[in-house]
């Protein structure tokens, strides 16, 4: 008996140091090295098993995958649910934990509190380029609590930052082989477009004019020199006739200016706002219908009668999120499109836009994102 009691409290032994061993290896982290979108170079210990997002969210689950919202503790909700609520419930609706997320405040209505982040105790905080340079204060308070911090920059509209923001993600978030696909592919996309944009002849320049359509025809909306908009429109090598002529990146263009100009081409765009009855609609929830008949009050301006843009039928609208994110080649897929019909004739923005929430988003496409103001 004795024998046997030995036996078992042995084995107990054993199982107990297997079990602590097991549990501490379970519990290990390990400091690793990652260089953000800007370059700088940030150590998180990782895996990670809280993380907090000021914006980028949408590129977030691209890179991330839906799962990994499991370790999502806080974000900051007026970039999206705010701006984008129809994309915000539709996300919802898929990811459990998101619609009661706690907020950390918006670096532009004044509300970012690196004390509720702080407070959450994350491993690591994803921040946008504009929100670390806007707001110093709070991300060296957040850094000196020990919170790394991680810069993702999508809004720069640069192909190297749009690559290291994948693949930074995909480091801190263990996802990288999924980003490397992402990464690839956008470079891929992006660069199948300049490639054929570059070999086009100075002669083929076309004008284009870009509106926000958010208040209505009676309204002129901003228009974009040298980000956004005016950014795609002038690397696919063709004249923003916007440029030089705003006080800064965007403002309301002249329309005697757009008139004079006489643009080939004219993209307004819309999107899902709220309370904005006049908008030009756009997005998940909007058909092809409603898109065309909010778009044509505009190509019915008075002013414009008489411009080559409008007697052509070149007027289209086009969802204003699709610039400045991951899936931005898809924006620059349609308008290089118009702009050269013959030398893009075999690109299907429609089918790459679905092909990309297909592989890598939790929610279907559906709706129309980009549409000319009649077939």
């Amino acid at each position: 008996m004795k024998n046997l009691y030995t036996s078992i409290c042995r084995a107990l032994l054993v199982f107990l140091a297997l079990f602590y061993s097991m549990l501490a290896v379970a519990n290990t982290t390990t400091a690793v090295e990652v260089t953000d979108a800007i370059g700088r170079k940030v150590k998180v210990q990782l895996p990670v098993k809280r993380v907090v997002i000021n914006f980028n969210f949408e590129e977030f689950t691209a890179v991330a995958g839906k799962e990994n919202w499991s370790k999502v503790v806080g974000i900051s909700r007026a970039p999206w649910e705010g701006w984008r609520p129809v994309i915000f419930k539709r996300y919802t609706q898929v990811i459990p934990n998101l619609q009661a997320m706690p907020d950390i405040g918006h670096s532009e209505d004044g509300t970012f509190s690196a004390e509720k982040i702080i407070a959450l105790k994350p491993d690591v905080v994803f921040m946008a380029e504009w929100t670390f340079s806007a707001l110093a204060n709070a991300r060296q308070q957040i850094e000196a609590a020990g919170i790394p911090v991680v810069v993702i920059d999508y809004n720069a509209q640069l192909l190297e930052r749009h690559l290291a923001s994948t693949r930074v993600i995909g480091k801190v978030m263990g996802t990288s082989p999924r980003a490397e696909e992402l990464a690839s592919m956008y470079e891929r996309e992006y660069n199948k477009i300049i490639t054929r944009i570059a070999s086009l002849k100075p002669s083929t320049k076309k004008k284009v004019y870009v509106e926000l359509g958010q208040a209505g025809p009676e309204t002129v909306g901003n228009s974009y020199s040298g980000t956004m908009w005016g950014k795609i429109i002038t690397l696919l090598g063709a004249e923003n006739i916007a440029d030089g002529k705003l006080k800064g990146p965007w403002g309301p263009l002249n329309q005697e200016a757009v008139v004079v100009d006489d643009p080939d081409l004219i993209f307004i765009a819309g999107s899902s706002w709220v309370n904005k009855p006049k908008a030009v609609k756009t997005g998940y929830e909007a058909t092809l219908e409603q898109t065309r008949a909010s778009l044509m009050p505009y190509a019915k301006r008075e002013l414009w009668a008489g411009m080559k843009a409008v007697k052509n039928k070149n007027v289209h609208a086009i969802e204003h999120g699709l610039c400045r994110t991951l899936y931005d080649f898809v924006a620059m897929q349609y308008i290089a499109k118009q702009l050269y019909p013959e030398v893009f004739k075999d690109l299907d923005p429609e089918l790459a836009f679905k092909t990309y929430h297909e592989k890598y988003l939790p929610v279907g496409y559906a709706g129309t994102w980009m549409a000319s103001v009649q077939p």
